[in-house]
């Protein structure tokens, strides 16, 4: 015992519990941890990177709602593949996002549209050109109940007559009023009634130099050898347009 104390110092005891320290943490540190014994609060900020996650360990239900911003996503890294159908909502995305750039060709269909979704202010000016609309598709119903008084204005009855007499061919001419254009006409044979005197020609006459159609032919012909006296009149119906 007095063999001891003569090497006991205080050097010695601070080394002794030094090692001891030494001993004591190094078992601790090799020792296995428990479930969960590592705690968020235990990570350092950015001790946990791209490389210490392990593949597919981050699943939708470990990503909070609206983590994923748009500046986390890289440029082209959401393709069409990535997207769920009916995973883009209306309700999810922002006034103005989806632009006409953001749009493949084709891409928005009839089935796409939801009823009544295009209306009046959502077409352009002359966005509806004749090429748009389908053979029949302006039917009378379509059409406002004004819209032929729109069409056809101060509409007028024109007629005249030829000479009474004896002639075995007649023709007459009826002019419209100037500004106006013949919308129909036919003719009447006056006098000498039988099957040998018959309209043999009632139309419109050929358009004039503006395009137009401004009178209204009537021609009649008696075939009998000794006709007796008869005329003929005709009649156009004129309007603006």
């Amino acid at each position: 015992m007095s063999h001891l104390k003569r090497h006991l110092n205080p050097a010695t005891v601070i080394s002794c519990i030094a090692l001891f320290v030494a001993l004591g943490g190094a078992a601790y540190a090799v020792s296995p941890l428990g479930n969960k014994a590592v705690k968020t609060k235990n990570l350092a900020n950015g001790s946990v990177n791209t490389l210490k996650l392990r593949s597919g360990a981050v699943t939708t239900l470990k990503i909070r709602n609206g983590a994923v911003t748009g500046p986390k996503i890289a440029p082209g890294a959401v393709g069409a593949t990535q997207i769920a159908n009916g995973a883009v909502r209306s309700a999810a995305l922002g006034g103005g996002v989806v632009t006409e750039g953001k749009l493949k060709n084709g891409a928005v269909t009839e089935t796409k549209l939801f009823n009544s979704a295009v209306t009046n202010s959502k077409i352009g000016p002359n966005a509806v050109a004749t090429g748009k609309i389908a053979d029949g598709a302006v039917t009378s119903a379509k059409l406002a109940p004004t819209f032929l008084g729109q069409l056809v204005k101060n509409v007028s009855y024109v007629t005249k007559s030829s000479e009474s007499n004896a002639n075995e061919l007649k023709i007459v001419v009826v002019e419209c009023p100037t500004g106006k254009q013949v919308i129909s006409g036919g003719g009447v044979i006056h006098g000498f009634i039988s099957p040998n005197v018959a309209i043999t020609e009632s139309a419109p006459v050929p358009v004039n130099a503006d395009n137009k159609r401004t009178s209204w032919t009537v021609t009649a012909r008696a075939f009998k050898v000794e006709p007796e006296e008869w005329s003929v009149e005709a009649h156009a119906i004129c309007a603006e347009f």
